[in-house]
């Protein structure tokens, strides 16, 4: 691909896709403007995505050919839902000449959380099945910085560096856990988004850290995804126990 022009170094122009959980979301970024659409509950996103993308390209008025480059939020999440949205970020990119910027869904969701007002210092917890939770800490000084990678863990093994602000599904799916965090503000109500992948790839973009198509992967955490008959059995017993 050709270096960006001086447009796209002041403000490059994204398109990016979302689709680590059940809601489905993709996005442009042009300049200061965010352009959005999305989708919830389906079985699976790869059906509804392009859909859904071609009308986000429309209201914008631009084409693939025409973005700097193409971000999708690479996980920890759903595996089927990251590896739809590296797939098709891959294809589309391929077919328009154009670079990648995977981005990890639990700083998007940080992210979001700063936009709403939990300031600077924020844990993300993503709901991980199982009992678990998918979990990092960001810190917001000019640009993020990761206090602790993302990690797959039990919700009252989160632990905080400092004080911050959690965010994300994790805190409806394990109510009663988190303790060791205490009462900072949560906000339940944040999810990975494409508008936030966006936003973090453009900063990404200006600074040409992307990837070609091929080398772009989703970040997996969790490489069992079921757990076996004999394994729920021993899991309901030990509940039962305690």
């Amino acid at each position: 691909m050709a270096a960006m022009s001086s447009r796209a170094h002041s403000s490059p122009l994204i398109v990016a896709i979302e689709t680590s959980t059940e809601l489905a979301s993709v996005a442009v970024l042009a300049g200061s403007r965010v352009f959005a659409r999305e989708s919830g509950g389906a079985q699976t996103h790869s059906a509804t995505v392009l859909p859904l993308l071609q009308q986000v390209l429309a209201e914008a008025g631009v084409t693939l050919a025409q973005c700097d480059a193409l971000a999708f939020g690479c996980g920890p999440g759903s595996f089927t839902g990251v590896r739809t949205a590296c797939g098709l970020v891959q294809g589309l990119a391929v077919g328009a000449a154009r670079k990648v910027v995977p981005v990890v869904t639990l700083l998007a969701m940080a992210d979001a959380a700063r936009e709403a007002g939990a300031g600077d210092d924020v844990i993300a917890v993503l709901d991980a099945r199982m009992g678990e939770v998918y979990w990092a800490q960001y810190r917001h000084d000019g640009d993020w910085q990761t206090v602790t990678e993302p990690t797959l863990s039990r919700a009252d093994e989160v632990f905080a560096v400092g004080e911050a602000a959690v965010c994300g599904n994790g805190l409806l799916a394990c109510p009663d856990g988190f303790g060791r965090l205490g009462a900072v503000p949560r906000l339940a109500q944040i999810v990975p988004h494409a508008a936030a992948v966006a936003r973090l790839a453009a900063h990404r973009a200006v600074r040409s850290e992307w990837l070609a198509p091929q080398d772009a992967q989703p970040l997996y955490l969790r490489n069992k995804v079921a757990l076996t008959t004999r394994e729920r059995s021993a899991a309901a017993a030990a509940g039962a126990a305690a």
